[in-house]
């Protein structure tokens, strides 16, 4: 089994970056459990985009949001997450 070391650097990194983006929609319940998360854990380093707003994200990410997302890597974090494995996947 492989060990995860939370690496800050790395995590400040991304988030002095501001190269994650939270894919939502309005009203849903599970985006703001993310939302919740993320701001718990990054502040105010996750810009949220609304995927109703444009046509190509709701076709990719309707049935899967909430999903953040590294611009820098391209890696997407599906829901369920929780703080532990957010902190995983900026490393």
């Amino acid at each position: 089994m492989t060990q995860h070391f939370y690496k800050p650097e790395m995590a400040d990194h991304a988030i002095s970056l501001n190269i994650l983006q939270l894919y939502g929609t309005s009203g849903c319940h599970l985006c703001e459990q993310a939302q919740t998360i993320c701001y718990s854990l990054l502040g105010g380093a996750v810009t949220e985009v609304d995927i109703a707003t444009d046509d190509m994200l709701l076709e990719r990410y309707a049935t899967a949001i909430p999903v953040l997302v590294r611009l820098d890597t391209g890696a997407e974090l599906k829901w369920p997450f929780d703080s532990q494995t957010l902190t995983l996947f900026l490393t």
